[in-house]
């Protein structure tokens, strides 16, 4: 259950959050979404496929952490809690921003403003240890200027992810994929229901359209996607050295 109030500093003055992971709250995603905005981190250490919303049947991308389900191979247990820690060097921003989410407030004018929301009943808050969400003497203390850094990837980076994928799956650029892997036991993964950009196809646009996907900002992204698969021989030897 979520309990989603919007964050001020008058009722929340005394919350602190634990930035530590919980895998039985969900941070034990194989995959996760993941955002335009933040595929030059992302794609340094994560395989960045795509996915179908369930939802819409529209292409999104997603952040790969594990080769089974509920198998994140970043997590590293903390002794003696049932916490993790996070052993890459970027997280992920939907995995990052915590208990947070962005909603839109509307004033009497009709204008509307992107304000951040807090899950009041998530096991991450308390009033012990754990980052602060404003300083002692008034305004937002790092760690909150932090996560609204975070939910802005998230926001602006679907809108950017919708009409980009919309714009290549028009050019025919998606296309299935299917990951075999042998692991160093003899046991056999198969991942499949994902999908990538057909380097082939990618290779016969002509300049003209080339150029369009560039000046849209798309063209970076694609190859930020192509780079990225390299990192699933990472995510094997993590696989690996647990067996």
């Amino acid at each position: 259950m979520t309990r989603y109030v919007m964050l001020n500093n008058l009722d929340h003055i005394g919350i602190k959050v634990n930035e530590h992971f919980m895998p039985e709250q969900g941070d034990n995603k194989a995959a996760v979404l993941t955002f335009p905005t933040e595929f030059s981190n992302v794609q340094k250490e994560y395989p960045i496929l795509l996915s179908r919303d369930p939802a819409t049947g529209n292409f999104q991308a997603v952040a790969l952490l594990g080769l089974q389900k509920d198998e994140n191979l970043f997590l590293e247990p903390i002794p003696e809690t049932d916490h993790c820690s996070w052993s890459g060097q970027y997280i992920p921003a939907v995995l990052a921003k915590g208990p947070f989410i962005t909603g839109i407030q509307e004033d009497m004018d009709g204008r509307q403003e992107a304000m951040v929301y807090i899950d009041l009943d998530s096991p991450k808050l308390g009033e012990g240890s754990g980052k602060s969400l404003f300083l002692a003497h008034g305004g937002n203390s790092p760690y909150l200027d932090y996560v609204t850094r975070l939910l802005s990837i998230i926001q602006q980076g679907k809108a950017v992810g919708d009409a980009m994928f919309a714009a290549l799956a028009k050019l025919d650029l998606i296309e299935p994929i299917t990951i075999n892997i042998d692991l160093a036991n003899g046991s056999k993964i198969k991942l499949s229901g994902y999908y990538t950009i057909s380097e082939e196809k990618l290779s016969q646009l002509t300049g003209e359209v080339l150029e369009q996907l560039n000046k849209q900002g798309y063209l970076q992204g694609v190859f930020l996607i192509i780079n990225s698969l390299s990192n699933i021989e990472k995510l094997i030897k993590l696989k690996n050295a647990r067996l």
